[in-house]
């Protein structure tokens, strides 16, 4: 959203903008972290919500109407070093030579690989995006970190789920003492402390139905039943 936007803006003001939307830069395709997710319930402008990729669609249906230009490459590097800046594609190996560059490469959730086999089926990294969803809905959750996001997310998941397990590899929280009070006010959430998350298991419509998770100091592993699994760990920046 964030190159869309200033493609945009660009763009309307006859500058002829170029824009390197990526080629499943960190894994992600064009168009970002919204490509992964399902319903956007909290843009302004969409009362009844949009999906993710119909969201990032409409961007780039917006930008090219003003005259943005888009190559669908990864940048490999760029050379600052004199003007005009050279820009070199990572996939087709284009060169471009421009006067201004606007870096919006955005972020990418951290997630554990265990969570692959049901990514979008159940495993999320955005509860805020995803957490509102039926299936979620009064079903027990797991939550994975120990600092404010992840309490920020429980709290938001308890208005939909019959519970929220937040499962944290260290015996103590690196949230605020704000934020750990109020999650431990909430009735809904209950800890899992020196735990991480081990293996997944699912039902037989191919969605998230448990995770096991395994203590880091004895070993001992525990089943809980989960229909949705989202990770708060952090994110890595695009660059």
């Amino acid at each position: 959203p964030a190159a869309h936007t200033a493609a945009i803006y660009l763009a309307r003001a006859e500058l002829s903008p170029l824009l390197y939307e990526g080629f499943l830069a960190g894994g992600v395709a064009a168009g970002g972290q919204l490509t992964t997710t399902t319903d956007v319930e909290n843009f302004p402008g969409f009362p009844e919500g949009i999906n993710g990729y119909e969201f990032t669609e409409r961007l780039r249906q917006q930008s090219t109407r003003f005259g943005t230009r888009i190559l669908t490459e990864t940048v490999a590097k760029v050379d600052m070093s004199q003007r005009p800046f050279t820009v070199y594609g990572e996939n087709h190996g284009t060169v471009v030579t421009t006067d201004a560059i606007v870096i919006a490469t955005g972020a990418t959730a951290r997630r554990l690989p265990v969570g692959d086999r049901y990514w979008q089926r159940g495993v999320s990294a955005c509860a805020v995006c995803d957490g509102a969803a039926p299936v979620f809905r009064k079903k027990p959750l797991v939550v994975v970190g120990g600092g404010d996001s992840s309490l920020e997310e429980a709290l938001f998941l308890t208005k939909f789920a019959s519970k929220v397990i937040v499962v944290h590899r260290r015996d103590t929280l690196r949230a605020s003492k704000i934020m750990q009070a109020r999650a431990k006010r909430n009735a809904k959430i209950e800890f899992l402390y020196s735990h991480e998350i081990v293996d997944t298991h699912g039902d037989e419509r191919g969605l998230l139905s448990g995770v096991v998770a395994q203590n880091v100091k004895t070993g001992e592993q525990v089943q809980l039943a989960a229909a949705g699994l989202f990770f708060a760990i952090g994110h890595e920046p695009n660059v």
